[in-house]
């Protein structure tokens, strides 16, 4: 079986940021790097979940909710993919995804998606996490522009 893109990146060389990962047709395919891979710092599950339902949720309420394709987590927790098309550029989607960060990061009130009827795992939710975590990529994000969305070599 061929590698796939994902598998072809040196992840000793990633760092948190935000990277187009890969297009396809007219989707592409942000990697919203969170952690440094492999270096004993993950996201916790609860944080992440709750992240989850929070992106989502802001994604699907802006103007570009008909560009948003899919938008989850990593199952290594070093961050988040986002699916876009490709009607939004690469500078509008990090835009986009200060903002949605900006939201997690600032988030009052009870948490969307979460109760027992809406989740399939309602009980797992940190909010406080989540905020942190928002918060913290809220800074790396400061120094992402289309420019440097490409993965290191």
């Amino acid at each position: 079986m061929k590698k796939i893109a994902s598998f072809a990146i040196n992840h000793d060389l990633l760092r948190p940021g935000m990277y187009i990962s890969r297009i396809d047709g007219d989707c592409v395919t942000y990697d919203l790097r969170m952690k440094t891979p492999n270096a004993g710092d993950y996201l916790d599950q609860k944080g992440l979940h709750t992240l989850e339902h929070l992106l989502a949720t802001y994604l699907r309420n802006t103007d570009r909710s008909d560009q948003v394709i899919y938008t989850g987590p990593m199952g290594c927790r070093t961050g988040f993919y986002l699916v876009m098309r490709d009607a939004v550029s690469p500078a509008e989607a990090v835009e986009l995804v200060r903002q949605a960060f900006r939201f997690a990061a600032e988030f009052e009130g009870d948490i969307p998606g979460a109760s027992r009827i809406e989740c399939g795992n309602w009980l797992e939710h940190d909010a406080a996490d989540a905020k942190k975590e928002a918060a913290a990529y809220l800074r790396v994000l400061e120094n992402c522009s289309a420019d440097t969305m490409v993965y290191p070599e």
